[in-house]
């Protein structure tokens, strides 16, 4: 079974908004609402949609066939996908593709293109990754030296020589369940914010021994998160654009 799992829990402080972050609307709709008709795509099996601040305001735009679970106390990413997880009573031979409630821009097929390769490599893991001039906040996506993924870490825990490498996580994986089962409770909140952290999922799988792969993103504009007011201005304009 395919279950797809859509993080839009969070409150998004940076918005500068009484707003739960995934209520914003770009080009005149919600967040959310063009993320579930990229997921809805891929013909998923079933949808999970981790909710928290504003709960009953997110799940009146869901699909009546989708599931939301409530994330409190909100312990990070890692653990908004465990309690996904737990309420969609995911098999170990299932596929579980993650994607943020606040990314308007990423196409459908981009989806599917993930989620193909995927299941083509044979890996416990693929990351959906962009190759950006300017990688911000972004986890940065950390290669050996034959190119594989070996780990991603957050902006706030990266050395300043892992800062500059140029390509970012989106937050979009798929995932084989039964390893991501197992790598989410080795996780510790061992970083600067004392969460969970779902990019901490990667350097666990490797570390078992276990192949994580990427597909870098032709269009790096899909990667765009929205957690900021300019950020907001910035994706509703470029989807006004592909409208026209």
């Amino acid at each position: 079974m395919l279950h797809v799992v859509v993080l839009a829990a969070g409150k998004g402080t940076r918005m500068v908004s009484s707003l739960a972050k995934v209520l914003h609307e770009a080009a005149g709709r919600p967040l959310l609402t063009w993320v579930l008709d990229a997921v809805g795509g891929l013909n998923p099996d079933r949808v999970v949609v981790v909710v928290g601040h504003q709960a009953d305001e997110v799940r009146r735009l869901l699909p009546a066939d989708s599931v939301a679970v409530i994330q409190e106390p909100q312990l990070g990413t890692g653990h908004a996908v465990m309690i996904a997880m737990d309420a969609a009573t995911v098999g170990g031979d299932d596929t579980v593709v993650v994607v943020p409630g606040d990314m308007p821009l990423v196409r459908a097929a981009s989806l599917v293109e993930l989620l193909e390769a995927h299941a083509s490599a044979g890996v416990a893991a693929t990351v959906l990754t962009a190759v950006v001039a300017e990688p911000g906040t972004h986890g940065r996506v950390l290669r050996d030296a034959s190119g594989v993924v070996t780990a991603i870490v957050e902006h706030a825990d990266a050395t300043s020589a892992q800062q500059e490498v140029p390509e970012v996580n989106t937050s979009v994986y798929a995932f084989r369940a039964a390893p991501l089962m197992a790598a989410l409770a080795a996780l510790r909140p061992d970083n600067a914010k004392g969460e969970l952290y779902l990019t901490d999922v990667v350097a666990r799988l490797t570390e078992s021994g276990h192949r994580v792969s990427a597909v870098v993103l032709g269009d790096p504009e899909e990667a765009l998160g929205v957690n900021t007011p300019d950020e907001l201005a910035q994706a509703a304009q470029i989807l006004a654009e592909r409208a026209v």
